[in-house]
């Protein structure tokens, strides 16, 4: 068989276990929900798929286990990562003064910082690393087989998270409306974001004093 789909169940099983616990991309979400609207949570986890798609191929392609090898790189871009998410966490803080409408961040701006948020977070392609393998089945096609698989877990993901984000977004839409609860949500959007800048530098530092 070209591909072996009788390994699904078990690899859906290690997906929903991987994304069910708390994590940055679920934080996100919450935050791109709470700060933007359902339809900023949309456009959010669409760039978070497009980001994941491209480490996919990049593992289908040969090109992470190259990036595997240099690990100060990954941390780089790590860093460059956090970095980024503390500055979406000042600039929505600095925001939250002003309670302004989801309209004030462009639609493309939001699926555009899905993209970044998950090309700076190597994690994800070392997931595809270190799981793809083992669920080649008895297919004769890899290539094939991991790009069923890469699909499913994105779509996945895609599904589980963007929900979540949408959720969020509800939130967002009953209180936009009321200056303290805009401007509250606004500044926990903020927070978020910063924890989570704060969350991954740490953890990139300690894993490169090792």
């Amino acid at each position: 068989m070209t591909v072996d789909v009788a390994v699904l169940p078990g690899y859906v099983a290690v997906i929903v276990l991987f994304l069910l616990p708390p994590g940055p991309d679920m934080a996100y979400m919450i935050a791109v929900g709470l700060e933007g609207g359902r339809r900023a949570a949309v456009r959010a986890i669409l760039g978070i798929g497009t980001g994941m798609a491209l480490y996919a191929t990049a593992v289908v392609l040969g090109v992470g286990t190259l990036a595997r090898d240099h690990p100060h790189l990954l941390d780089a871009v790590t860093l460059f990562g956090a970095g980024y998410l503390l500055w979406l966490g000042v600039t929505t803080v600095r925001r939250a003064r002003d309670a302004p409408e989801p309209s004030a961040v462009t639609a493309g701006r939001w699926y555009t910082r899905g993209v970044l948020v998950t090309v700076t977070n190597p994690k994800i392609m070392l997931f595809f690393l270190a799981v793809l393998p083992g669920f080649v089945g008895e297919a004769r096609n890899i290539l094939a087989q991991f790009t069923m698989l890469s699909a499913v877990n994105i779509s996945s993901e895609v599904v589980l998270y963007g929900g979540i984000g949408v959720i969020a977004g509800g939130l967002q839409s009953r209180f936009s409306h009321a200056p303290r609860g805009a401007t509250a949500l606004h500044y926990i959007a903020g927070s978020v974001f910063v924890v989570l800048a704060i969350v991954i530098a740490a953890e990139t530092t300690v894993t490169i004093g090792r």
